[in-house]
């Protein structure tokens, strides 16, 4: 065998978690517990991509040079997190309203009296007067993502509620794509909730993004509706994402999340990529989105920081046959943390899915629910080499120690950041 000559080897792994074989279909049922791990095993990268996997001595006797080397030694090296729901770009803050929170106010109660997403609106458009302010705020906010372990993340507009501020959050998004090393999938959110200037113009403001789709789409690669009490309604959201289908817009909502107010039914008619939240659903419910196609994500850090106790039925989804990738809804208001590692820990402790499950629901389905299964999510040759080392030394030890960040290096498109 001809040896060959790379630019990065990672070798010594403890446990090298590839999450291979599913970059064509999301994991279901067992496979979820399968994670592909090789003891003391090592991956070899040119070019960004991964090009050789397998146990150290086998990868390095059929090495003839390589530029870097690092030593993963009593690690576990595995597929960098894939963030498939987040709102990142935004102004001002909401401290103030988690106060609120503890004292018993609910986010519906907050929402419904003018404050929630409506108070960040007024501060985004604010900070997007000057843009470079709001791209500089989130190129920090993506470091720190990074140094968490995200090497990919979905980023909703949503903030902007006006044809003129919801470009503008594109554009922003798609300047960070160019400079910043995360890969950022562009969803537009316009149907987040009913502006203030709108408020009794509800037709109006339908019409205004219903106008705004062809001027989007070449911006965004998915339309998300929030389908919810005091947002939208499910007629509306199947108004807004057919229109964006027929525009060649894919199709993701935010569903059950308090209520059930028909948004499932709209989500699998349309083929929607993905339905996220799902906090509230029943038997139907789950057995009508096992058979569709669909990914289920869900978002255990809204319920722990809303303090409503109210988790999405993980492993009964699971059993029965639907995809479930897990993400952090980075938000301001209803789950302000960055850290997919605290996602894991939230989910086993309190949806009860085990550390095999959350690996692939954060790496190889979270692709998926964002088209990128090709090309991210797993560790296999021709991939990107987007890869992460943990200062663990077995995965079995990635939700035990909450709190804490565990990685160690993050290399994105094979270098390291």
């Amino acid at each position: 065998m001809t040896k060959k000559s790379f630019d990065l080897i990672i070798k010594n792994a403890n446990e090298l978690i590839t999450v291979e074989g599913a970059s064509k279909y999301p994991k279901i049922k067992k496979q979820m517990e399968e994670v592909g791990t090789i003891k003391n095993g090592a991956v070899a990268i040119k070019n960004g991509r991964i090009v050789a996997i397998g146990e150290t001595k086998n990868l390095l006797a059929n090495t003839k040079s390589v530029k870097k080397i690092i030593d993963a030694k009593n690690k576990i090296v595995m597929p960098g997190f894939v963030d498939c729901h987040t709102h990142l770009l935004f102004g001002g803050s909401r401290e103030n309203e988690f106060t609120e929170k503890l004292k018993g106010s609910s986010y519906l109660e907050i929402l419904k009296k003018g404050g929630g997403i409506l108070n960040t609106v007024t501060a985004t458009r604010k900070e997007l007067e000057k843009p470079e302010k709001i791209t500089n705020k989130t190129l920090k906010t993506l470091d720190r993502m990074m140094s968490y372990g995200t090497t990919t993340a979905e980023v909703k507009t949503g903030y902007g509620l006006n044809a003129e501020a919801e470009l503008q959050m594109l554009n922003v998004i798609k300047k960070l794509n160019a400079i910043h090393p995360i890969d950022l999938i562009p969803t537009f959110l316009g149907a987040h909730i009913i502006p203030k200037e709108y408020i009794n113009k509800r037709k109006e403001y339908i019409n205004l993004l219903l106008e705004m789709l062809p001027k989007i789409k070449k911006l965004a690669k998915y339309c998300d509706v929030f389908c919810e009490k005091n947002a939208f309604t499910a007629k509306e959201a199947k108004q807004i994402l057919q229109e964006a289908k027929q525009l060649g817009i894919k199709s993701k909502l935010h569903t059950n999340q308090f209520n059930d107010i028909g948004g499932i039914k709209i989500g699998i008619d349309l083929k929607a990529t993905s339905l996220d939240h799902l906090d509230y659903v029943n038997e139907e419910h789950i057995k009508k989105i096992s058979t569709s196609g669909t990914i289920a994500v869900l978002l255990p850090g809204v319920p722990f920081h809303l303090m409503n106790k109210h988790y999405a039925p993980a492993q009964k989804m699971i059993k029965a046959g639907i995809p479930i990738a897990l993400a952090t809804d980075f938000n301001p208001g209803s789950c302000p943390t960055l850290s997919m590692q605290m996602i894991i820990d939230l989910a086993c402790r309190n949806m009860k899915i085990t550390p095999n499950q959350a690996i692939n629901a954060t790496t190889i389905n979270a692709s998926h629910a964002i088209g990128m299964a090709q090309e991210i999510g797993s560790i296999e040759i021709g991939k990107k080499a987007d890869i992460i080392i943990l200062d663990i030394p077995n995965h079995k030890q990635l939700p035990y120690w909450f709190g804490i960040n565990l990685i160690k290096t993050v290399i994105k498109n094979g270098k390291i950041t």
